[in-house]
């Protein structure tokens, strides 16, 4: 829908299915929609009002979205709400990948329950300043699925925006599922009148990803959601030179493993080799990548994440990115994102005053 409550396809002086002359107007007769609008609850939906009350204590609310599966959406997302808490913002998260719900492991909350009490449902908590609410904590099984059709997925993401205390609030993160559909409408429609900030796009480089993220900007354009940015993810592999595997293969096909041997080469005779970092690409960015998407779909870029070993462990360990040392290659690339992101937010200022 581009006007909110008139449908693509409808005739012509349409009067919006939340008119009370749907269905029933003169400009009605032969649409595809006539029945369906007659018949549908008229008038303003009644869990949108709870919803802005609800949200009134949020001050900014991104949405991380992405085109396909399996491109990191979830990773940026957890990463970025490590960064965010860590410069002492009140800071959400909101899992609403009702089928795919990983960001409690990617938090270390994996097993963690909601809780309720008179203010409505109580975020799982990883710092005092980092809440996260998802399905994964309502699961009785890790392993179980959910088969779930749209109208009961939109309503538990009414349920999440209109129930749980988040209480103040500098930024609200909303993990969705990768696509265009269900969650994506419902979650638009319930955020726009309480102040979206917008949308984070999240994509690997290869065209195949690119076609996708394509039709999530066209989304965004269609639906009035501003893009804040792009994010190529999985740029390249990268990872310390001594953190590789050596292998020598013989004539006869046999791997022999030669780790030790080059490493300790390595240091005797160019030590200095252990300090670097070495790259190669994983996926075909000949097509220009989502830079060149960028430039043609007049949004910004906000830059390329490696893909890195150590940061694909610490989201397997639940834990941020940027606190051991150990993410040597892809910390530095997405402090830089977040850095443009508070810039263009208008969230630096900020920052400033809580260190202060």
């Amino acid at each position: 829908m581009e006007n909110g409550d008139v449908p693509e396809n409808a005739n012509e002086h349409c009067p919006g299915t939340l008119s009370e002359s749907a269905g029933k107007a003169d400009s009605c007769q032969g649409c595809p929609n006539q029945q369906a609008c007659a018949t549908a609850p008229k008038g303003p939906d009644p869990d949108l009002v709870a919803i802005a009350e609800r949200m009134a204590t949020v001050k900014h609310k991104i949405l991380v979205l992405s085109g396909k599966g399996g491109v990191g959406k979830s990773t940026i997302s957890a990463q970025l709400s490590f960064a965010l808490a860590a410069l002492d913002f009140q800071v959400g998260l909101l899992d609403i990948d009702i089928c795919g719900p990983s960001i409690p492991k990617m938090l270390g909350l994996e097993g963690q329950e909601i809780h309720q009490s008179n203010l409505g449902w109580s975020p799982v908590y990883v710092e005092s300043n980092l809440g996260v609410m998802s399905i994964g904590f309502m699961l009785p099984n890790p392993d179980e699925a959910v088969i779930w059709r749209g109208p009961r997925k939109n309503g538990l993401i009414k349920q999440f925006l209109k129930d749980v205390y988040w209480g103040e609030l500098d930024v609200l993160v909303v993990d969705a599922p990768p696509g265009t559909s269900d969650e994506h409408i419902s979650i638009v429609q319930c955020l726009q009148a309480t102040g979206l900030d917008g949308a984070i796009i999240v994509t690997t480089p290869q065209q195949v990803s690119l076609i996708d993220v394509r039709k999530e900007v066209s989304f965004c354009k269609k639906v009035g959601v501003p893009v804040l940015g792009v994010v190529e993810n999985m740029s390249g592999l990268a990872q310390p030179l001594s953190d590789f595997r050596f292998t020598k293969i013989t004539e006869a096909g046999e791997q022999n493993d030669v780790t030790e041997w080059v490493l300790q080469y390595m240091r005797d005779k160019a030590p200095e080799l252990l300090n670097l970092i070495a790259s190669s690409e994983v996926f075909d960015s000949s097509g220009g990548g989502a830079a060149k998407m960028c430039r043609e779909m007049g949004v910004p870029f906000l830059g390329k994440v490696p893909l890195d070993p150590q940061l694909c462990r610490a989201a397997e360990e639940g834990r941020s990115c940027f606190v051991d040392g150990q993410c040597t290659a892809s910390a530095p690339a997405l402090r830089s994102i977040i850095e443009k992101l508070l810039q263009n937010q208008g969230l630096s200022q900020m920052a400033m005053e809580n260190r202060a």
